[in-house]
């Protein structure tokens, strides 16, 4: 089985709109997976139907037994991230800004405050017209994104019997999230445009999975509003020996496409025309056609 990630160094850049576009229109028998878990929007483009919710436990958080508590303060006087505090008259501990550390459980006298689970998002697996997803919900405030990450993807290859491509929408950036989808990934399809930022954070991006050894193509989306930037960024992959799988032009279809919950490959556009090619020479190139 192919292991494809679309990703991007920065959000807002057609990502999702371009996974679900390849997910749309491949022959090619497939799982999906969001790995996208502070912002899953894949779902959003897709009919699906639910077939398990999990809780997922990330790091452990303080629990102040007030039965056992002195009322002494050590706990607070030595936690550096403000997370033990008073209310009615007692400690307590706030879960959004516990880090897990564990140092108010060290440093406690009496062993009042104990290091317990705590719940951080779920995970979802579900079935959609253009194959099963595995896809998860982090809570906001809630650390341990690129675990989850994991998980999904964990998620996705237990779906994946008869498969022969794991397609996942990676989130932007170059943290623990990215890193924890493009590590064991066959190739990345990087996902930029012709912006002020366009080449910093390409650059950026293209180092990390290097050190991944995968395979990296990049599309360049809406590459017609900045001629001159869309060429250096041209210059930039031939350069680096990066495989430019394709440009897609600014397109109001696909804002009406995103409006109404669906790949932009549902209706015939300039987009979603430059989307078919694309997919036609990225798939060969993978050996997938």
């Amino acid at each position: 089985m192919i292991r494809l990630a679309v990703v991007s160094g920065k959000g807002g850049t057609g990502k999702t709109m371009v996974a679900a576009a390849l997910a749309d229109i491949g022959e090619v028998p497939q799982v999906l997976a969001d790995c996208d878990v502070d912002a899953a929007n894949l779902a959003l483009l897709f009919p699906l139907r639910r077939i398990s919710t999990e809780e997922f436990q990330g790091i452990e958080i303080s629990r102040i037994n007030l039965d056992l508590c002195r009322d002494c303060g050590i706990c607070a006087d030595r936690c550096r991230f403000g997370a033990i505090v008073r209310r009615d008259d007692a400690w307590t501990v706030d879960p959004l800004h516990c880090e897990g550390c564990g140092v108010c459980s060290y440093t406690c006298p009496v062993g009042a405050i104990q290091m317990e689970p705590h719940t951080c998002g779920e995970i979802y697996t579900s079935m959609t017209d253009r194959g099963n997803l595995a896809h998860a919900r982090l809570f906001p405030g809630s650390g341990n994104s690129g675990l989850l990450v994991t998980e999904v993807k964990k998620r996705a290859v237990a779906l994946s019997e008869g498969a022969d491509l794991m397609l996942a929408d990676g989130p932007p950036g170059i943290g623990c999230p990215l890193i924890a989808t493009v590590s064991g990934m066959d190739a990345v399809l990087v996902v930029t445009e012709p912006g002020i930022s366009a080449l910093h954070d390409l650059s950026r991006l293209v180092t990390v999975c290097r050190r991944f050894g995968v395979r990296i193509f990049v599309v360049i989306n809406r590459f017609d509003l900045a001629d001159d930037i869309c060429k250096e960024i041209e210059d930039y992959c031939a350069k680096e020996n990066l495989a430019v799988a394709g440009k897609i032009p600014f397109d109001p279809a696909v804002i009406e496409a995103v409006r109404e919950g669906r790949p932009v490959t549902r209706r015939d556009s300039p987009a979603a025309e430059a989307l078919r090619e694309i997919q036609e020479s990225l798939f060969s190139e993978l050996g997938l056609i």
